[in-house]
């Protein structure tokens, strides 16, 4: 990868439902633009200038998700400044959990999770910072030890037509599945070196 500063810096976080002993990873449907819609990444979006990276990450979530996380590791790339993207755009991936807000109402009466149909969706070559096809299985019901109650507000900020237009678990024990999503296709590899990183540690 070219050692050129890039002009546009992106990030994301791949949330795990748990931080020692992960099962799941929490994927996102693009609402836009049009030809990024139904595609799937990991939530976040653009460093702003003198941003740091975890605190361009965390803010991101905040906005666009409404949820708090806790950053745990970075999905190594194969470049110094991260992921190539589309022209000289890049992306930083950091590993996550979700933790409850320190103040404000309890989220967890949220409406449970809603159904959708999976649907195979096609793109060109291009991330960036902009979108989903119709709805694919929405969230599974969180493990015990998973907070809950943010992903239910996560949904139902979802639901209520925010940036994305689904969010769904994906079981980690299954990585052929994870893979043959249809993911916003500059998004893959990182998904696969994701996949193996995790492996890796626990092996």
């Amino acid at each position: 990868m070219s050692t050129e500063e890039p002009r546009t810096r992106v990030v994301g976080a791949a949330v795990l439902d748990d931080a020692a002993w992960p099962t799941r990873v929490l994927a996102a449907q693009r609402a836009y633009p049009e030809s990024l819609r139904g595609l799937w990444e990991f939530p976040g979006g653009k460093q702003e200038p003198g941003e740091s990276v975890r605190d361009a990450l965390l803010r991101e979530c905040r906005e666009e998700l409404g949820v708090h996380l806790d950053l745990l590791a970075e999905v190594p790339a194969p470049g110094p400044h991260g992921w190539p993207l589309t022209g000289s755009a890049v992306m930083r991936v950091f590993t996550a959990v979700l933790r409850e807000p320190s103040d404000g109402p309890s989220l967890s009466d949220a409406p449970p999770p809603s159904v959708c149909a999976a649907a195979d969706t096609t793109t060109p070559d291009a991330h960036v910072l902009d979108a989903p096809a119709p709805c694919a299985p929405h969230l599974s019901t969180p493990a015990p030890h998973t907070a809950a109650s943010p992903v239910r507000a996560l949904e139902q900020r979802v639901r209520d037509g925010q940036d994305h237009l689904d969010v769904r678990w994906l079981p980690l024990d299954d990585p052929a599945a994870i893979l043959a999503l249809p993911w916003i296709p500059a998004d893959l590899p990182i998904v696969a070196a994701l996949l193996e990183m995790l492996r890796t540690e626990h092996a």
